[in-house]
């Protein structure tokens, strides 16, 4: 069957931006826009289409499969490392005192660290997944803010403009953070690149941000930076790394939680 005339400028916009992805990785939609001379909404039809080699992620044109199939997924990454997860939230959650305003971020880890806090201290808190508003939403003493926005499956999160704005108005005084990678001179870094900004409005807004992780994050990186380390007053890391590993992590603010023996 022949093309028709719209679906080849389709295949040459989808062609062109591919070739920029190449060249210069991740690609916002409105510079994609401008680069081709149409508008933000043909670009997202464009990467809806079924031949598009490529995806809309967090206002980014990017490759629809990354590099070795890195790609998050909530249900995948629920049972990973759970025990590591759970001590390092349980300590950092000592952080919080009563009547703090705090930001908590997605993710599995993040769960923990919701089911960490003491049920009845009286907190306000804003995040954006629904997982962790789910518990949220059951503590009689907690004033839940949720952002919300255009849904991602992936990570159960909502993100929109307006979210961050929203975000950004309120302020928090400690922000608790997730990574799906930690690198001494690459920072901290992501897979869903829509999180990226919520992330970064959260550090830029807190008095005070905190970084969890547990040890399978150390040396690792994601697709997505979004952080340096000296940004956080304290890093905990879940589990037992090698000594050569938590040697080279020695001048950061960084302590590692250990599971107790069985």
């Amino acid at each position: 069957m022949r093309k028709t005339a719209g679906a080849e400028a389709r295949a040459l916009r989808l062609a062109k931006m591919q070739e920029l992805v190449e060249a210069g990785g991740p690609l916002p939609i409105k510079l994609a826009a401008q680069r081709l001379d149409v508008t933000e909404m043909t670009i997202r039809r464009d990467l809806s289409a079924a031949i598009s080699p490529l995806t809309a992620l967090g206002g980014y044109v990017l490759a629809a499969a990354l590099p070795g199939g890195d790609r998050y997924s909530l249900d995948e990454a629920s049972d990973q490392h759970a025990a590591h997860k759970r001590v390092a939230c349980q300590r950092a959650a000592e952080w919080v005192q009563a009547h703090d305003s705090l930001f908590i971020d997605c993710g599995t880890t993040m769960v923990h660290f919701a089911e960490a806090l003491p049920p009845d201290m009286p907190l306000s808190v804003v995040c954006y997944s629904t997982n962790i508003a789910s518990i949220l939403g059951r503590r009689p003493n907690t004033q839940l803010m949720l952002m919300g926005g255009l849904y991602h499956a992936s990570s159960a999160t909502f993100f929109s403009d307006e979210g961050l704005q929203y975000l950004n108005r309120l302020g928090v005084n400690k922000a608790f953070i997730s990574a799906g990678g930690l690198d001494l001179e690459r920072g901290a870094s992501c897979s869903n690149f829509h999180e990226v900004p919520v992330k970064q409005a959260a550090i830029r807004s807190a008095s005070e941000s905190f970084l969890i992780v547990d040890e399978s994050k150390l040396n690792r990186l994601r697709p997505a930076f979004f952080s340096p380390l000296d940004a956080f007053a304290r890093i905990v890391v879940g589990g037992a790394p090698a000594p050569g590993l938590r040697r080279q992590f020695k001048d950061l603010p960084i302590e590692f939680a250990r599971p107790p023996a069985a």
